[in-house]
């Protein structure tokens, strides 16, 4: 076993020029009183919103129901600019779509969308680069940048709501049906911003986009802290657990911040938030050839899995867990590669002979590095 990289692991984002205010970063009540701040009349803010949130409205000539006088004054306040697509490229007969966007300080970040035949999951970014250091992840090699905004967070879903609605993706107009917090970043690494783009996202429309909080998916590779506090905020989203191993001596190499907090102290937290939220726990697990792919290590999951419930009161594993085996995804210079079918079978077997509810994700944009673990925002 080689040592584990002593790389650092940044919780606090390097600071940098903030984004301008958006409506997206304010509560209801915040973008009215920006815009009675501004010297126009309170009600316009609920207008902006339904141009923003319901209509998919970008283009401030669009907006007719506000007066000509004042229009401009009203998207300065609450609408400014704050992401440039560079490039957008298509997977899947165009059913992945993955943008490269720009941020007002010069920052990259990525966001894909992925249509299904009955869903469409926007996955974005909560933060320009990441600062956990997994070595297997494209992202995790650049290190972090900055935090995204709250408004940055929605406006990628918000432009992905806009292309389905204007047929820019075959299959149709659509809508928006999942988002997954497992793009760019350590989403709760960046939690306040976060948590305020959850309920942006599922505040009723026009409020918000009027999603359901079951249809989101939150990631992180285990901040226990967070994790707990997650579990308070009312919101019943899934949480993904990033585990990819079973054991603390190679998950410590796999996922530095293990070091930090254990494979035992974030299995507790993770059945801590599948207890008070009563939403089952994704345990995602990157499947990489002669590393973690061992089917003693399948059994050594299950037995911590099961372990868990079993410590918390018997509750049965495959009622708090479900384990999501992800084919690793190939990045430039990089020793890992993903692990033969057969082992991949024959882990899966050993999951669900044990009770484990199991299955292994479907890879959609790797052609384009959309898919997970290759997110790197190259210009």
């Amino acid at each position: 076993m080689t040592q584990p990289r002593q790389l650092p692991l940044v919780f606090d984002a390097p600071r940098r020029g903030k984004p301008p205010r958006h409506l997206a970063d304010l509560d209801e009540a915040g973008r009215r009183e920006a815009v009675e701040a501004a010297g126009l009349p309170g009600f316009r803010a609920k207008q902006l919103s339904t141009h923003y949130f319901a209509r998919l409205v970008d283009d401030p000539e669009a907006m007719t129901d506000l007066p000509a006088s004042m229009r401009s004054a009203l998207v300065g306040a609450l609408l400014p600019d704050l992401m440039t697509p560079l490039r957008v490229q298509e997977a899947d007969r165009g059913w992945t779509r993955k943008t490269l966007w720009k941020l007002h300080d010069g920052a990259l970040v990525e966001s894909v969308l992925m249509r299904y035949p009955d869903r469409v999951t926007m996955c974005v970014s909560s933060q320009a680069g990441c600062g956990m250091a997994c070595p297997f992840c494209a992202t995790g090699q650049g290190g972090l940048q900055r935090n995204m905004s709250t408004a940055e967070i929605v406006e990628q879903v918000v432009a992905g709501a806009r292309s389905l609605a204007r047929g820019e993706v075959p299959g149709g107009p659509g809508r928006v049906s999942n988002v997954v917090f497992m793009g760019m970043g350590e989403p709760l690494a960046n939690y306040r911003a976060v948590v305020d783009a959850v309920r942006r996202l599922t505040d009723p429309t026009p409020a918000g986009l009027g999603m359901s909080a079951r249809g989101i998916t939150v990631s992180t590779v285990g901040l226990v802290p967070r994790i707990n506090q997650l579990a308070g905020e009312g919101l019943p989203v899934t949480l993904a657990l990033s585990l990819h191993a079973p054991d603390d001596e190679l998950r410590n190499e796999l996922v530095p911040v293990n070091t930090r907090w254990s494979v035992a102290e974030a299995l507790d937290a993770a059945f801590n938030y599948a207890q008070t939220t009563k939403r089952r726990v994704s345990i995602e697990y990157a499947m990489m050839r002669g590393i973690n792919d061992q089917a003693w290590r399948a059994d050594l999951l299950a037995d911590v899995l099961l372990a868990q419930g079993a410590t918390a009161g018997g509750r049965s594993p495959w009622g708090w867990v479900h384990v999501n085996l992800i084919p690793l995804n190939p990045i430039e210079g990089s020793k890992w590669t993903a692990s033969d079918p057969a082992d991949e079978r024959e882990f899966v077997r050993r999951l669900e002979a044990k009770g484990i509810s199991t299955t292994v994700r479907d890879t959609r944009g790797r052609d384009i590095d959309g898919a997970c673990g290759q997110l790197a925002a190259k210009p």
